[in-house]
Parts: C-alpha cells; sequence; structure tokens
C-alpha cells in the first residue's frame, strides 16, 4: 500500500512539474582543457573556467588551452 502512495505523488509531482515546464537537461561529464572564461557582465576580466558551456552561464565564452573558444549561447 504504502509503495502505491509513493508510486502516486511521484507521478503526480512529475506530471505538475512538466506542465509547469520545467526540463531536465543532462549534463555530460566531460572537462575541456580551459584556460579561463569570459562574460558580458564581467567584460573582459578572466574569470575562472568551467569544465563546459553545460556548466558555465549562457552568454558567457570558453577561452581553450588550444587557442580557441567557445560561446555558450542560449540553447
Amino acid at each position: 500500500m504504502a509503495s502505491r502512495v509513493t508510486f502516486l505523488v511521484l507521478l503526480v509531482s512529475g506530471i505538475l512539474l512538466l506542465e509547469a515546464g520545467a526540463v531536465a537537461k543532462a549534463c555530460p561529464l566531460y572537462c575541456l582543457e580551459v584556460d579561463y572564461m569570459t562574460c558580458p557582465s564581467s567584460g573582459d576580466t578572466k574569470l575562472d573556467p568551467k569544465c563546459n558551456c553545460c556548466l558555465a552561464p549562457k552568454g558567457c565564452t570558453l577561452h581553450l588551452s588550444t587557442g580557441t573558444s567557445m560561446f555558450c549561447g542560449k540553447t
């Protein structure tokens, strides 16, 4: 009986979250070799890097150790 109640509570909670527009986002478990990160809110200040765009704030740019950049735009 308790397991049925738990299942129903989880089911209803999931439905409410989906209706509210909450969508889970899977974040890949890999790290790029990032030297530093820049974000529009901090100008040209070199910030501590995040591993990948999934973990970095949207709109920031990851500057890789290869000399290339990766813009973390809105998805």
